[in-house]
């Protein structure tokens, strides 16, 4: 956190943060996800919390800066075999609210994710990231994050 004035805490999210979360995601102009503020579609959101709240492995998480939502992460553990049966954090859905860039926060949400995985044991924690993301891949860089592999998707709706 940058500056004495930052008073950040990171914490799982409630069903309440839904309406600040979906703004973060719906001002997000790169990541082409078509998320919208518009109330008909708070079901859908709401149903995906729903899902991650009540599956072990999945945590949404929400910055909070002097009282207001002001970036949101979600983790996911991921074990394999590879790695002799190795369990890793993958890390999505990052963003920051606009309006508080540069101020550390996206820096302390990183930084409570990695030393989470660290407390537990894990091998890595990975991302990915919108190849268009520009300022977020040096970000993630200049937090430790080093870009190691090419990703692939496929849409199927």
């Amino acid at each position: 956190m940058r500056g004495p004035e930052l008073r950040l805490s990171i914490r799982k999210a409630y069903r309440g943060d839904l309406p600040d979360i979906i703004a973060l995601f719906a001002s997000d102009t790169v990541g082409g996800h078509g998320d919208t503020n518009d109330p008909d579609a708070f079901a859908d959101y709401l149903a995906a919390f729903e899902r991650i709240t009540a599956t072990p492995n999945e945590a949404l998480y929400v910055a909070v800066l002097d009282g207001e939502v002001v970036g949101t992460f979600q983790a996911t553990i991921l074990t394999t075999l590879v790695g002799r049966g190795s369990s890793n954090l993958m890390i999505e859905a990052v963003q920051t609210r606009h309006d508080v860039r540069g101020r550390g926060i996206g820096e302390a949400m990183m930084r409570f994710a990695v030393d989470a995985a660290r407390a537990q044991g894990f091998s890595k924690v990975q991302l990915t990231s919108n190849k268009d993301r520009k300022d977020a891949h040096r970000f993630y860089e200049r937090v430790g994050f080093e870009p190691s592999h090419l990703g692939f998707k496929m849409r199927l709706k």
